[in-house]
């Protein structure tokens, strides 16, 4: 007679979490009233992400001043059965750095942690803490006579933490790559408290994983970045910036490849935006002007830098790229910025792109990539499929055209009041660009991280091997499951 298997005993009950107030007063204890509050004054700015579109409640608000602090405190918060949701400059745009709505989680700020070391100038480094803001940090490498080389609209609150936990892009990917590739070494606490500290950069090191690689882009899930080792580079000795106008995409994407060919790694930006967004901007900043006498169907802003080396030569190679394009029939119009005033005021032409859609109205906006060869067709083919199926929408893609990733937003029909919409046909529209990305070969995140606005999107087109090598790596690393829960992976 064949038996039934027996099925496996029920796992033990989880033991309870100690009572909130215990806790609270050994964090207190550790941290002092400087470090840890619950003053809603304080607190309340830092529950709503930075879109307005998530808030959540905390036991209170932790602010370490120190790595030792911060390792204490995570300890605590393991044998208590506290989770956390760590902080940075509160800037991210997926809601990767909001608590839930529980009330049980510790909101952990590191922006205390903001000490910046030398300059090692000879070896082109510095090593800084997670709370530098990326401001200060271009500061301080350009006292030294060099440069950061990442930077993005919100570089006055984004913290160093922040952007390597997110891996940030940014507008100067195109040559100098994202975050991952400026993180020459790093310290971070885990989910025990224990301190992983690989902050001294080796050019070689073949001793297995590197470790490193795996907490950058993981959103604070692996662990709590508490500072970093990054790349420098020369200082800019000359810049040379372009608007110009072109009849389409393809033009564009043509423009980049013959820049590419003229200039080589000496183009550091170039970034797309079609007539709507310009004329949107123009609206918004009433001081503003049109770089260029007529309207074209896309602009494209191109930044070519040179050091102290190749700086003399830049100017007549920038020209001479220009001409050669003109000849070849690439663009229609185009300017050279004749001041760095200038350059700056073609630039917050660009920046000024979202918070100049926000005054229109609502509209569902969509971090993606393709293939870099791909993108002039899939802008195309997205724009009229989402137009065709979501009547009185409009689709607009504006961004970095070179690295293959462009903000894909659908603006709601004219007069839609916020909130139904989203919560409704948006939903819809973010569900349907997301299939076409997956179908094109190409990512839902290209630089601003999964959070919890995509998480569910991950899980539902993401590889199922790939997700279940994250979970592999996250069960290893925090089984408790305490560090930023709800964020990028769903349990």
């Amino acid at each position: 007679m064949t038996q039934t298997p027996l099925s496996p005993p029920p796992a033990p009950p989880a033991t309870p979490a100690t009572p909130a107030s215990a806790f609270l007063a050994a964090a207190e204890a550790l941290l002092t009233s400087r470090g840890l509050t619950r003053d809603a004054d304080l607190t309340t700015p830092w529950l709503t992400d930075w879109r307005g579109r998530y808030t959540g409640t905390a036991l209170a608000l932790a602010s370490p001043a120190s790595t030792a602090e911060l390792s204490a405190l995570v300890k605590l918060c393991a044998t208590h059965g506290v989770p956390i949701v760590p902080q940075g400059g509160n800037s991210g745009m997926s809601g990767g750095a909001t608590p839930d709505a529980s009330g049980t989680s510790l909101l952990v700020s590191l922006r205390r942690m903001k000490a910046i070391g030398p300059v090692d100038v000879a070896s082109r480094q510095i090593t800084c803490e997670a709370g530098v803001v990326l401001h200060d940090l271009h500061a301080a490498a350009e006292a030294a006579g060099l440069r950061f080389p990442l930077t993005l609209g919100g570089k006055g609150v984004a913290t160093v933490g922040g952007l390597i936990s997110t891996n940030a892009g940014g507008t100067q990917v195109l040559r100098h790559g994202a975050m991952r590739a400026q993180v020459l070494g790093l310290q971070a606490v885990l989910a025990d408290g224990g301190v992983f500290n690989a902050l001294t950069p080796l050019k070689k090191d073949n001793r297995g994983f590197d470790l490193k690689q795996l907490l950058i882009g993981s959103e604070g899930t692996l662990g709590i970045v508490t500072a970093a080792t990054l790349r420098l580079v020369p200082a800019l000795a000359e810049r040379r910036v372009v608007w110009a106008g072109v009849p389409t995409i393809h033009a564009a994407r043509a423009l980049l490849l013959h820049c590419e060919a003229a200039l080589g790694d000496a183009v550091e930006g170039f970034e797309v935006l079609p007539q709507a967004c310009l004329d949107a901007v123009l609206a918004y900043l009433p001081q503003a002007r049109a770089p260029l006498a007529a309207a074209h169907g896309w602009h494209v802003l191109i930044e070519a830098v040179a050091d102290q080396g190749t700086a003399a030569a830049l100017p007549d190679r920038v020209e001479a790229m220009l001409a050669s394009a003109f000849a070849a029939g690439l663009v229609e119009d185009a300017t050279i910025a004749a001041s760095d005033a200038q350059a700056e005021a073609f630039w917050a032409l660009r920046d000024s792109v979202s918070p100049a859609e926000r005054a229109i109205g609502p509209a569902m906006q969509h971090d993606i990539s393709v293939p870099v060869a791909r993108m002039p067709d899939f802008i195309d083919t997205a724009v009229a499929e989402m137009e065709q199926r979501f009547t009185g929408c409009q689709a607009l893609a504006f961004g970095h055209l070179g690295d293959g990733n462009v903000h894909f937003h659908v603006l709601a029909p004219k007069g839609t009041a916020r909130g139904p919409w989203e919560e409704s046909e948006g939903k819809v529209i973010s569900l349907a660009v997301h299939d076409l990305v997956t179908a094109w070969g190409g990512s839902i995140s290209a630089e601003h991280g999964i959070g919890q606005m995509k998480r569910d999107e991950l899980a539902r087109l993401a590889d199922p091997v790939m997700l279940a090598m994250m979970r592999a790596v996250k069960q290893a690393l925090d089984p408790q499951g305490l560090l930023n829960p709800g964020k990028l992976l769903a349990r």
